[in-house]
């Protein structure tokens, strides 16, 4: 089986030589070639990996310009999706895979003999316990809440250790791109689940090294920040309004509590923060990215 691991790097040059040598030290059973797709870093990341002489085992590849997380993956998707691989592992940067997490993947996707359309791993945060931005939806609507069966049927799940079958990628296309940053991955693996089931791992576990064990939260983000969350608010209604009706009551829910967040815990800048949730909101009624797929197969 061979599988391309595709890892996403802006700027964290530590973070990703920590997950390289997870990667590097992978126990599955296949050819595993790794894809560092770095979107223009200028904190010295090729400086290190050629330092630590990584260069002669990773396929590395600087896209030029910062092409935000879902640009990013897009790109590392689109090239692997075009080579004759036969799965992809996808991660962010801050990703730490256990030794076997890999090989667990795999053994569900050949005991479900490729009848699936994606695996996620169980994600942990640096104290041991469930990292909360990286649970799981059971349902669109509802988290997982199991993390004790060795397999849980899911529909949508992070880029935080994803496998994917590349004829799934050919199936339904790439992510997207124009999102930039949030909700790619809940949105492609949800296209995904609309017509190929999706699991939970639990047995495949990675650590996932963000700052903090909680999301994204409007109400108590620092002012200098809040203009990404136009990325946030506008991609999300994109997700949601695919699910009808359903769909926009549970978008119309999550407005108003965010909404009330803002006006009741917001310590300054109330007015910026609601007017980042709605027009943001307002402008993803009229945002239609196309989606892409992948060419022809190169051989690599």
């Amino acid at each position: 089986m061979r599988t391309a691991a595709i890892v996403v790097t802006y700027n964290r040059k530590a973070l990703l030589l920590e997950n390289l040598e997870c990667l590097l030290n992978q126990t599955a059973a296949c050819d595993l070639d790794i894809l560092v797709i770095d979107n223009n870093s200028s904190d010295g990341t090729l400086d290190a990996l050629k330092r630590d002489n990584l260069l002669d085992q990773i396929i590395y590849i600087n896209t030029g310009k910062n092409l935000g997380g879902a640009g990013g993956f897009q790109f590392g998707i689109k090239y692997a999706a075009e080579r004759d691989y036969d799965y992809l592992w996808i991660m962010d940067d801050d990703c730490m895979p256990e030794e076997d997490s890999l090989q667990k993947l795999l053994d569900i996707a050949h005991e479900k003999r490729d009848n699936f359309g994606f695996l996620a791993s169980k994600v942990l945060w640096k104290d041991g316990k469930i990292c909360t931005m990286n649970i799981p939806r059971k349902t669109v609507f509802r988290p997982v809440e199991d993390f004790n069966a060795q397999i849980v049927p899911i529909e949508m799940a992070s880029f935080v250790s994803l496998l994917i079958p590349v004829r799934v990628v050919r199936e339904v296309g790439l992510p997207i791109k124009e999102f930039f940053i949030w909700t790619d991955d809940w949105e492609y693996t949800r296209r995904i689940s609309r017509l190929k089931p999706g699991y939970l791992v639990n047995n495949s576990i990675v650590v996932h090294k963000s700052k903090n064990n909680i999301g994204a939260n409007i109400a108590y983000e620092s002012s200098d920040r809040l203009s990404r969350f136009q990325y946030l608010y506008r991609n999300d209604v994109y997700l949601y309004r695919r699910e009808g009706i359903a769909g926009f009551l549970y978008e119309s829910a999550r407005l108003l509590d965010h909404t009330l967040r803002v006006l009741l815990k917001a310590k300054d800048h109330k007015a910026m923060r609601l007017r980042y949730i709605w027009k943001s909101t307002m402008a993803g009624f009229s945002f239609h990215p196309e989606i892409e797929f992948p060419e022809g197969v190169i051989s690599k």
